[in-house]
């Protein structure tokens, strides 16, 4: 049976955790901080169901050294410019039809408040 278009396969790693100096604020960009990132690619399982095989599916340590290299890498602005770039790359290196990235900020640094974390979600599709 194929893959449902409102429910197609996915692979996700969530809770990956990285250290980057991210944000607009020169102490942001100085003393850098925690990021917590979730990703999701859509592609079709069928084939490594059947196989059992690695090179029939997308590596997750592959991904996940994708996302790294962008978090622990050329710092941002901002959140959603960290987001697009993994987006981006994961796109442009692997065979996935589309990418869902969430990018957290914990605790970000705005003043007189309490805020558990900052995230910015963004899907981008072949299509």
């Amino acid at each position: 049976m194929p893959a449902r278009p409102d429910h197609p396969d996915r692979i996700v790693l969530e809770g990956m955790q990285f250290y980057g100096y991210h944000g607009v604020n020169p102490e942001e960009r100085a003393l850098g901080q925690a990021y917590v990132v979730d990703l999701a690619v859509e592609l079709d399982l069928r084939c490594a169901g059947e196989s059992d095989l690695l090179e029939d599916t997308v590596s997750y340590p592959h991904l996940y050294r994708s996302v790294q290299s962008v978090v622990e890498g050329q710092p941002k602005n901002l959140l959603e410019a960290t987001a697009h770039e993994i987006a981006t790359i994961v796109l442009a290196e692997y065979p996935v039809e589309a990418v869902y990235v969430r990018v957290k900020k914990p605790r970000p640094p705005v003043r007189g408040s309490v805020i558990e974390h900052a995230a910015v979600e963004i899907y981008r599709s072949r299509k």
